[in-house]
């Protein structure tokens, strides 16, 4: 069990809790690549991780659901009992949706399945921090929605034909990263697609309410369109 150095005061930190110590340094390595978040340590057992918690600050835990002395969820809800109301966000190889109903009691508020990719677990991350950044009342129903949806991937049942759910999860990280927005173009440069498709992407988040978009004056000719992401903080 090691721990890492301090960032701002203000970022997010996270608890690596995982008993393979390969994919622990890479979700450790992975958690210090997305900005606004720190990860304080890792934990190769539940015994580790608690000892941990009880002396580290933590706000989030990226838990393994199978640990070699404890299951996740039980895990979970001695944590709960015990007063600790970190947030977690489980790792599983597991595909039981019994075990996920169970988990949205206990503070599971996302699951990455394994494999994944730094891109996937980049996405959750960035997900959760709108989430856990929203605050002061809501004027209505619909910002209570968007809060809630921060949470959620897009689904890629619900993408128009011609789009696929890989390739608009590495436009929206483009997008979610670019504070001064990107166009079409600066999208296809990042994302190496074709700024053709790069606008169909866009456009997609636009109508999903995820993005807004505002022309580009002060060049010759038609302006051109920036695209922004829509946050809920």
């Amino acid at each position: 069990m090691t721990g890492a150095p301090a960032d701002p005061a203000d970022s997010i930190r996270v608890l690596v809790v995982e008993d393979d110590p390969v994919a622990a340094d890479a979700h450790v390595m992975y958690v210090g690549r997305v900005p606004g978040f720190t990860a304080v340590g890792k934990a190769h057992t539940g015994a580790e991780a608690r000892r941990l918690l009880d002396r580290t600050p933590v706000d989030l835990l990226l838990l393994d659901l199978h640990l070699p002395d404890v299951h996740g969820l039980q895990f979970a809800r001695s944590l709960r009992a015990a007063g600790h109301h970190a947030d977690v966000i489980a790792v599983t190889s597991a595909r039981d949706l019994t075990v996920v109903r169970e988990g949205v009691s206990l503070g599971v508020v996302q699951y990455v399945l394994k494999p994944f990719t730094f891109a996937t677990l980049r996405d959750r991350l960035v997900r959760y921090a709108e989430f856990r950044g929203a605050a002061g009342e809501a004027s209505g129903q619909d910002e209570v929605d968007r809060a809630l949806a921060a949470l959620r991937a897009p689904s890629p049942a619900a993408l128009p034909k011609g789009l696929s759910g890989p390739t608009l999860e590495r436009v929206t990280g483009a997008l979610r990263e670019a504070e001064e927005g990107l166009t079409a173009a600066g999208v296809a440069v990042a994302v190496g697609i074709s700024r053709i498709t790069a606008r169909r992407y866009l456009e997609h988040l636009v109508e999903a309410g995820r993005a807004g978009r505002s022309p580009l004056y002060g060049q010759v000719g038609r302006p051109e369109l920036v695209y922004r992401w829509v946050r809920t903080r």
